[in-house]
């Protein structure tokens, strides 16, 4: 069943129609015949078939342990599997210990009787919006013209590619500065980045231990919807569509719509409005906050540098060094010019204009596009270093002011570009509010899709 939605391969086990273990082998036959041994890290196939055949138990005796009882998923690999070493698309943590133990959200979907079908590639430490993987490879972007390979996006790169294959029907992923989101615009899937805190931590490869998030990714905001419902213990989700004369929209002022491509602009202009036509009311929000983040970071530097920087400091400043992407490191060293000083100044002004903001934007659902540009070619970037951090802060922009106010968000496809390459269309609200940007997200998803 190559790409069916979460929400139908659930519904076909519970009636009967799918079993648990077909669904488990089906997906190591489209990771064969996909062909991309870039995608997954590891693949965790005993451990699926065991998990299967005791979902199909469950399934059988009518008693599922969950609405995703039976359903497979893939875990970026900085989610600890017990047994496996973590490796964070790294080679020098490939000598770490073995987990002990599952990552707790690991651990929660096992318990929902998912069905764990490996770990899938990332960016190197979780660092870059682009994708790029020197020692394990780079996932192919299955939109892609023909004789070119475009970047799936980062830090989640095989997330939105494993999606978007038709492998799995979810995947999850963490999102730092956009590593959800950004996946998913350019592979063309749903990408849910989490208000902090929605999920435990516990077992996840940390980046940056005040930004980091984890989120789903998936075919359907629906499929995020549920997956968000099994992982918080409850029965369906919370979140049902919102009717579009309820909702309020506004657009930001400011820093997101800079050097956008022509298609990505279009196509946000178009999905705007259809969104306006259905009924829905959307505004102009004046947020000079969003350029004031830009200016503190520009002469503080970013508050993810610095908390990499401490976190991976024995190897940065030792011999593993050598053997760690280069453009990683370089991002990393960053923080060593940051003083104590920009760290704090970072820290009060993002209280203060996460506050500043949420009260601005109220009740409202904030509108821009994920990605200012559609995914780009690779080769370009993997010759030419300062070309790669160019096309990686563009790319990071939209997604990284989101995660300094700690908005969460849900990108959505609303077009491609001239090379049928996918944009993506990012709603937000402020911290907190994710019941009601999944409402609305799912109230529009069809409107944006077009």
């Amino acid at each position: 069943m190559t790409h069916a939605t979460a929400v139908e391969l659930a519904d076909g086990l519970r009636t009967g129609r799918l079993d648990p273990v077909a669904l488990a082998e089906e997906v190591y036959d489209r990771i064969a015949a996909h062909g991309d041994s870039a995608i997954y890290i590891e693949q965790t196939r005993a451990r699926a078939m065991t998990e299967a055949a005791a979902s199909r138990l469950r399934l059988q005796a009518g008693n599922p342990a969950s609405a995703l009882d039976g359903v497979p998923v893939a875990w970026k690999d900085l989610f600890d599997l017990k047994g496996r070493v973590t490796t964070a698309g790294a080679v020098v943590t490939q000598s770490d210990a073995p987990a002990m133990q599952d990552a707790s959200v690991v651990a929660i979907a096992r318990r929902a009787g998912m069905t764990t079908t490996g770990t899938v590639n990332m960016t190197e430490f979780a660092y870059s919006g682009i994708g790029l993987n020197p020692h394990y490879g780079t996932p192919r972007n299955v939109h892609s013209p023909e004789g070119q390979q475009r970047s799936p996006g980062g830090s989640s790169s095989s997330c939105g590619v494993v999606v978007s294959a038709g492998i799995v029907p979810l995947s999850m992923g963490s999102d730092t500065g956009g590593s959800v989101r950004i996946p998913a615009s350019f592979n063309g899937v749903v990408g849910y980045k989490t208000s902090w805190g929605r999920y435990p931590v516990e077992g996840v490869y940390p980046l940056s231990q005040s930004l980091d998030t984890i989120g789903p990714l998936a075919n359907t905001v629906a499929d995020c919807a549920l997956f968000d419902a099994v992982l918080r213990g409850l029965e369906t989700s919370e979140a049902q569509p919102a009717d579009y004369g309820s909702l309020t929209f506004v657009i930001p002022d400011h820093v997101f719509f800079d050097t956008l491509s022509p298609a990505v602009a279009a196509n946000f202009e178009a999905t705007v409005a259809r969104i306006e036509a259905a009924g829905a009311r959307v505004q102009p929000l004046k947020l000079p906050e969003l350029q004031e983040i830009m200016d503190l970071t520009e002469i503080h530097g970013f508050l993810a540098g610095a908390e990499a920087l401490v976190n991976h400091k024995d190897r940065i400043y030792g011999p593993d060094v050598v053997r760690m992407d280069s453009r990683v490191v370089r991002r990393i060293l960053v923080g060593d010019s940051m003083s104590a000083l920009d760290v704090l100044v970072l820290q009060q002004a993002r209280v203060r204009l996460m506050a500043a903001t949420a009260e601005k934007i109220g009740n409202a659902i904030v509108l821009c596009p994920t990605t200012a540009t559609t995914a780009m070619e690779i080769a370009p970037l993997e010759a030419d270093e300062d070309a790669f951090f160019r096309h990686n802060g563009l790319t990071l922009r939209n997604t990284s002011l989101g995660n300094f106010l700690d908005w969460c968000g849900v990108s959505i496809p609303n077009g491609t570009d001239a090379d049928r390459m996918p944009t993506g269309f990012l709603m937000s609200a402020p911290s907190g509010q994710d019941r009601a940007l999944l409402a609305a997200a799912l109230g529009c998803e069809e409107i944006i899709r077009g």
